[in-house]
């Protein structure tokens, strides 16, 4: 696990990095914060079984979320500038982007999902190692905490109202980013 955890370290610091020049370049701050989560070996096994897949340590790189790193953005187009700056990067390899913004799944989350795989450097080797990186709004981050509660952790079968409702807000929050997009672009015109 600790490969993993060095990824997600890695990673971190790539993204603050890129955080911290766009302050001195563009006296803007595109992320408004950085959560890591390295999932638990039981979750690792639950979904191990639940795929079939036999468990061993060899097959741990059959299951591509197991380092995790969520970027928190203001807007919409800080959130592509992010992903679009940290996969140009020489040392990043991009495996697969889901862009949950574009689409959205059926119950309204949006995000967008990045699959990347990079060199971890030990002591005598060097590790390509996957990191599922999650980019989102602030307002899409709240959505998809209570909607990931709700799915995994209290309450497996809401009802139907429920799940409305939660889509219904999916859509006014996604309307509100795009309108705070909207006076963003506006108030940087006026400057």
């Amino acid at each position: 696990m600790m490969t993993y955890y060095a990824a997600i370290k890695q990673v971190q610091t790539k993204l603050e990095i890129l955080n911290d020049e766009l302050q001195v370049t563009s006296k803007r701050n595109p992320i408004e914060f950085i959560k890591v989560r390295l999932k638990s070996q039981q979750s690792i096994i639950r979904k191990m079984r639940r795929f079939g897949i036999e468990q061993s340590i060899d097959n741990l790189t059959q299951i591509s979320d197991i380092a995790g790193v969520r970027v928190v953005c203001s807007y919409i187009d800080d959130l592509y500038d992010v992903a679009h700056m940290f996969v140009k990067q020489d040392d990043v390899k991009l495996i697969q982007i889901q862009d949950y913004i574009k689409k959205p799944k059926e119950n309204g989350y949006r995000s967008l999902h990045l699959l990347v795989e990079i060199p971890v450097f030990f002591a005598n080797v060097k590790r390509s190692i996957k990191v599922e990186i999650q980019i989102r709004t602030i307002a899409m981050d709240f959505w998809g905490q209570l909607e990931h509660d709700m799915e995994y952790k209290h309450v497996k079968e809401a009802t139907t109202e429920i799940k409305e409702e939660l889509k219904a807000c999916a859509d006014i929050i996604h309307e509100t980013d795009i309108r705070m997009q909207k006076i963003k672009q506006k108030l940087r015109g006026m400057e």
